[in-house]
């Protein structure tokens, strides 16, 4: 009996804790997002409804998943804004379901014009190519003289970091082209560029005109200091009575860890380059080039800088192709093109010395250097041929992205020589 009374006064306990207990709470029902405030900014001509009406949004539209990419779709089809941005936002900390949408828009070049008897300022799309930006062309060397022009530029046309450029030049390089360049952040070419152009001019080693058309491609991959690179195109060439046409491919490398390139310091550029060429009579040829420079800091400011470069052909190449021996940019003391062949090798020893702090923008310096170099056809040997020596000093000046030397040397069979070199570059 007892037993039986234990087991009944634990089952009427049960039942009062049940009762006690509270219910669990049952999850509150999920209130849909609603816009409830729209800011709008960056439009000066198209105004606030026009953005509105265009992106087909309102105050009190549900909010769903796809509204930010519907708005900023109907804005970017409609031409009217060079970019477009639409944001969500939380237009009240108490309530989560209110929601603020932010559009930016960007109308392009806008310019402000004052028009009616009372001079109203009233935002005018300016007219023409959006983006346009203009670059001077100036580039000077012994033996081809001063090449000056202007290289119009349109970005973005392609696609972000795209450049369409058309460079026009006079003087000793006469050319006119139209290129295309553009970069990418990921994938596996970082750039690709093409294009196509004519140019025009003198080979110092020959004294003729040397014309050519040209049609090119170019993509790049970088990884960090190393680059590597594939090239194809095909050239029309015109040279005294010569005329032939090139069809080419190569491929390229390079290690480039400079971060100044105009003065350099602890440092290296190493690369190396084949292009396989066909021409029109069927014969074809393979050209390599190579070059290694190193740039040490010796003493304060100083740097000693080394190169050692090597172009060869693995047959006879037409006098148009010949790399060429003599001038600044080979061996300072010989005038430009002094000497030709199928291969050129030359070396350089240079010991740098600004003049001004290397913090400044602009940094003048002198130099002392020693340049030598063999030139020879296809089948001769290196250790047979003469070697070019000159010896000598300059003065050089840099300014961001332009530079500009002025040596005199003296060349150990050709007397004393003024060599010069210098430009803008990009």
């Amino acid at each position: 009996m007892r037993v039986l009374l234990l087991l009944v006064s634990f089952a009427l306990a049960g039942e009062a804790l049940s009762a006690a207990a509270p219910q669990a709470a049952s999850p509150a029902p999920e209130v849909p997002e609603r816009i409830a405030e729209i800011r709008i900014h960056g439009n000066l001509i198209v105004t606030n409804e026009e953005v509105l009406a265009i992106g087909g949004v309102a105050v009190g539209d549900p909010f769903s998943a796809s509204t930010l990419q519907d708005v900023a779709s109907r804005l970017r089809a409609s031409k009217k804004f060079d970019d477009v941005q639409v944001l969500k936002r939380f237009a009240s900390l108490e309530d989560p379901a209110r929601i603020a949408l932010v559009i930016i828009v960007n109308e392009g070049p806008v310019r402000l014009s004052r028009s009616g008897p009372n001079g109203t300022l009233t935002p005018v799309r300016r007219r023409g190519f959006r983006n346009l930006m203009f670059l001077p062309i100036i580039d000077a060397e012994d033996g081809y003289g001063l090449t000056y022009g202007v290289r119009f530029a349109v970005v973005n046309k392609a696609g972000g970091q795209s450049r369409l450029s058309f460079p026009l030049s006079w003087g000793g390089t006469k050319r006119a082209a139209a290129e295309m360049e553009r970069r990418f952040d990921a994938g596996p070419i970082t750039r690709i560029q093409f294009g196509a152009g004519v140019q025009r001019r003198e080979n110092p080693a020959y004294h003729q005109d040397d014309s050519r058309q040209r049609i090119w491609a170019r993509a790049e991959r970088a990884f960090g200091p190393l680059r590597a690179g594939g090239n194809g195109g095909w050239q029309h060439v015109s040279f005294a009575a010569l005329t032939d046409q090139i069809r080419s491919i190569g491929a390229d490398v390079a290690f480039d860890t400079r971060h100044d390139p105009l003065f350099p310091r602890n440092a290296v550029f190493v690369t190396a380059g084949v292009d396989h060429l066909w021409f029109a009579s069927g014969d074809s040829r393979n050209l390599v080039a190579l070059q290694a420079d190193g740039y040490a800091g010796v003493w304060g400011q100083m740097v000693l800088a080394l190169r050692v470069s090597r172009d060869a052909a693995d047959g006879p190449l037409p006098p148009y192709l010949k790399p060429l021996l003599g001038g600044w940019s080979s061996v300072r003391g010989y005038e430009a093109g002094a000497y030709v062949g199928d291969t050129v090798v030359t070396e350089s020893a240079e010991l740098r010395v600004p003049l001004t702090s290397s913090l400044r923008i602009a940094k003048l310096g002198v130099s002392a250097f020693v340049d030598a170099g063999k030139a020879y056809d296809f089948g001769q040997r290196y250790r047979e041929q003469p070697l070019r020596v000159g010896v000598g000093g300059g003065v050089w000046l840099t300014a961001t992205v332009f530079r500009l030397g002025l040596s005199v040397a003296h060349g150990q069979d050709s007397g004393t020589r003024v060599n010069f070199g210098g430009g803008i570059t990009f």
